[in-house]
């Protein structure tokens, strides 16, 4: 602040008020310098709406830069930023952050009568925001860029990204968005039973705007009666909470049998009479129970997507998979190693959001048999079993040598722990290196073809994959009660869509990914995205 205010001539620096009485002489009182206080966006700049045209006048007219030979005495150049011309400073401050021009606007009432000009807050709004609207349709309404800016996007832009819905175990995904001059929450839905590789729905939960009033208004967005008023509260960081206050907005006519109905056609894409499966009858009529509960009050938390390495069998993200009577889900595959974990965004009864549906390990490959023995489901079995016991025994070779090497440090001789640790580390460069041997032998695809009596939603599934890997799959009971980690077969079939045999349910689960580009959802680092998972499996736990 210091420095600003002794490029401008104001402050303490030396020979500061002689400059400006000669620069207020030289440039007729222009050179008003008053320091100013004002920290908020909202702020910078503010003033009445005439004088900001009139500033804006001045200085978006166009006024023609001084001649060098004008620029100050003997033709020197400026010696402060308040002897550049006014357009310059425009394009100057526009280059700026839009939170670093409230600290601006308090150096001096130049600055501050320059920060009214709306150029500088369109290029804030399109820079920072990807506003690419026509912002000067803006002045029919009465609201300026300025106002955009610091009531709209400033004011809301710790909600944009992803979010998870706490809605019991069914969960869900909000994408917040700007869209035009609005801040709109996007709720995505996979789409209907079976059909995995079809695009995603969405439908508008909530929605941000600026209108004639100078204040930013909340629309709830859920029902089918238009926009009605609703509210937002940050409750923290990564957590905020919507209200209806017009929920009468979201009851039909018919009643909760006509709610129903509709509900049903946008959840299933059918009605209840084409379903004939009684236990799927069921726990649909249980989730429409359940999730009308949370019609006018939502709570949020931020979710990231997945860190990507160019070590990753395939790039991380969220897919779509079909789990049974449940219909289609959305899992999170991240990487972690020698790990890959599919973690619940939508969940059902028996496996909630939020818990780890499926783990891989990219340490052990399965060679398949040929086609005609893959249709039987005892030799798949059998082949996965086997790899399962190789598992149990390793994990317990690498219990028995943590062990050694405990005793070993606490020993006298330190030395003789020095060569069981190097064997260690050979023995997992050895495993590791079998493991991109493995990678690597594997044919670019393989014949593909789930064994006689195992269960698909699915029945349009790839016919060749790239490699398999054996894996375990949580399975429950309603309520998530006894979980218990199940072997089974990881099958990766390309570069969007995997699969996995679950061995004890004698079922294919079929996924597909989601090809949506979401803006703000990165994680700031890898150790934000796994404290995120650990937070959203502690919440479903």
């Amino acid at each position: 602040m210091a420095v600003c205010a002794r490029l401008c001539g104001v402050g303490p620096a030396r020979g500061c008020r002689r400059r400006g009485a000669a620069r207020e002489q030289r440039r007729g009182g222009a050179g008003d310098s008053e320091p100013d206080t004002d920290t908020d966006p909202e702020e910078a700049g503010g003033g009445g709406a005439a004088e900001d045209e009139e500033a804006a006048e001045r200085i978006e007219g166009g006024r023609p830069a001084p001649h060098p030979a004008e620029a100050g005495p003997a033709g020197r150049a400026p010696l402060s930023l308040l002897e550049l011309p006014p357009e310059l400073l425009v394009q100057i401050f526009g280059s700026l952050p839009g939170t670093d021009l409230p600290s601006l606007a308090r150096v001096c009432t130049t600055f501050r009568r320059i920060l009214r000009t709306d150029t500088i807050w369109r290029r804030r709004c399109r820079e920072e925001y990807g506003v690419c609207e026509n912002l000067r349709k803006l002045e029919i309404t009465g609201v300026s860029c300025r106002d955009v800016y610091a009531k709209l996007l400033h004011r809301y832009r710790h909600i944009l990204g992803l979010w998870q819905p706490d809605i019991g175990p069914y969960g869900g995904l909000l994408n917040v968005v700007v869209d035009g001059l609005f801040i709109i929450g996007w709720m995505y839905l996979p789409p209907h039973d079976p059909h995995v590789d079809d695009p995603m729905r969405f439908k508008p939960l909530f929605r941000i705007h600026l209108m004639e009033r100078k204040c930013a208004t909340v629309e709830c967005m859920y029902g089918h009666k238009g926009p009605h008023n609703g509210h937002i509260q940050i409750v923290k960081k990564d957590e905020f909470s919507t209200k209806c206050n017009q929920t009468d907005h979201h009851r039909m006519s018919g009643g909760r049998q006509e709610e129903f109905r509709t509900w049903l056609r946008e959840e299933w894409g059918r009605t209840l009479e084409d379903i004939f499966h009684e236990h799927m009858q069921e726990l649909i009529l249980m989730k429409f129970i359940y999730t009308s509960q949370y019609d006018n009050c939502l709570t949020y938390r931020r979710i990231y997507l997945p860190p990507s390495s160019p070590d990753d069998l395939i790039k991380p993200g969220l897919f779509k998979g079909t789990y049974g009577s449940h219909g289609l889900e959305i899992v999170m595959l991240s990487f972690h190693g020698k790990k890959a974990k599919g973690t619940k965004i939508t969940g059902d009864p028996n496996i909630p959001a939020g818990q780890q549906t499926v783990e891989i390990d990219l340490a052990h490959p399965l060679q398949l048999p040929d086609i005609e023995n893959l249709r039987d489901f005892s030799e798949l079995s059998r082949i996965v079993l086997e790899v399962q016991e190789q598992v149990r025994r390793e994990e317990q070779e690498q219990e028995h040598r943590q062990e050694e090497e405990d005793c070993s440090q606490q020993a006298a001789s330190q030395p003789a722990a020095k060569p069981l640790g190097e064997e260690g580390a050979e023995g997992e460069e050895t495993a590791a290196g079998a493991e991109g041997t493995t990678q690597d032998k594997a044919p670019a695809s393989q014949p593909f073809v789930l064994p006689m009596g195992v269960i698909s939603r699915n029945e349009d599934y790839p016919r060749t994959c790239r490699i398999c890997f054996y894996g375990t799959g949580l399975i429950a009971g309603h309520g998530f009660t006894s979980p218990e980690r199940t072997p089974g077969v990881f099958v990766l079939f390309d570069d969007d869509r995997f699969g996995f045999i679950w061995l004890e349910l004698k079922s294919f689960s079929l996924y597909s990914r989601i090809k949506v580009s979401f803006q703000n959802a990165e994680a700031p680092s890898r150790e934000a995205f796994d404290e995120m998972l650990k937070n959203i499996q502690s919440l479903a736990t």
